[in-house]
């Protein structure tokens, strides 16, 4: 049984002086401020090319007032796909830069926290990279739990991969309320691809994310192709959802179920506890 993610601390935190302190500045190659365009209009979930009016102006309230509870912004982001489909390259390369062809396969799970800087305002991105191996699902599906984006993974050159992801994506959603998650359809490996293979599998990817209601995007980790365009997008949608709910709930955004990121934490830990009981020896 693997152990329990640790708390993760973004927040403002004491320093030996007693003073408060913040996190380091946000890389200038996070920093947001135009809306991010879509891999293709054949398969986007929204079209538009600006922020919503009423996010912008919340932006511009927030940059000047400085919140400090804005550090805490964060949406959840769960990456599920079948084994070897390039799941971990993906979040390397975007989040390291950094491309390995021969890696440890994912076991359970593991996360990694990107910061942003969008509008003016800090967010984060929680990526959660699940294994891919069916001995490993009891485990990663109670990560699942308050995604507010779903990212579903299949490798360009294995048709099969991409049968399996609505399968994938099933298993996400059976832990979300329906309709709560941004979905993406991520094909990897684009480099293995002649042009005309490419195309006839982006047809049927599209075809595909347009059933799942999804936004497709076709990447590699390898080259770096599209990699950051994808992350950036996903940030941007989710930021702006996290904006309009805070205004409507008139509270600072929550990471999933919890009311701050200590108490998902905790959450996904009981979650996880029960899954291995009801389910595991």
């Amino acid at each position: 049984m693997l152990p329990p993610p640790p708390p993760l601390q973004v927040t403002m935190q004491d320093n030996r002086n007693g003073m408060m302190s913040f996190p380091p500045p946000i890389s200038r190659d996070r920093v947001i401020w135009e809306f991010p365009k879509c891999y293709t209009p054949e398969a986007s979930l929204q079209m538009k090319k600006d922020w919503d009016s009423q996010a912008k102006e919340a932006c511009k309230d927030r940059a000047a007032r400085h919140q400090p509870w804005d550090r805490q912004k964060m949406s959840k982001v769960v990456v599920v796909g079948d084994l070897n489909v390039g799941k971990t390259c993906l979040i390397n390369r975007f989040c390291k830069d950094v491309f390995e062809r021969d890696y440890k396969a994912t076991i359970g799970v593991d996360f990694e926290i990107e910061r942003f800087e969008i509008s003016g305002v800090p967010f984060s991105l929680q990526i959660w990279d699940t294994a891919g191996q069916e001995k490993f699902k009891c485990i990663a599906s109670a990560y699942y739990r308050g995604a507010q984006i779903v990212v579903t993974v299949f490798d360009m050159a294995d048709i099969k991969s991409l049968d399996h992801t609505r399968q994938w994506l099933d298993e996400a959603m059976r832990e979300n309320e329906p309709g709560s998650c941004f979905i993406f359809l991520v094909g990897t490996k684009t480099d293995l691809l002649p042009c005309e293979e490419r195309q006839r599998t982006e047809r049927d990817a599209i075809r595909i994310a347009t059933e799942m209601h999804a936004e497709f995007w076709a990447v590699s980790a390898k080259t770096g192709e599209n990699v950051q365009g994808f992350f950036f997008r996903v940030a941007a949608l989710a930021f702006e959802k996290c904006m309009l709910r805070d205004m409507e709930n008139g509270v600072p955004a929550r990471i999933g179920y919890g009311d701050s990121i200590r108490s998902d934490c905790a959450n996904l830990e009981e979650a996880a506890n029960q899954n291995m009981k009801k389910n595991c020896c």
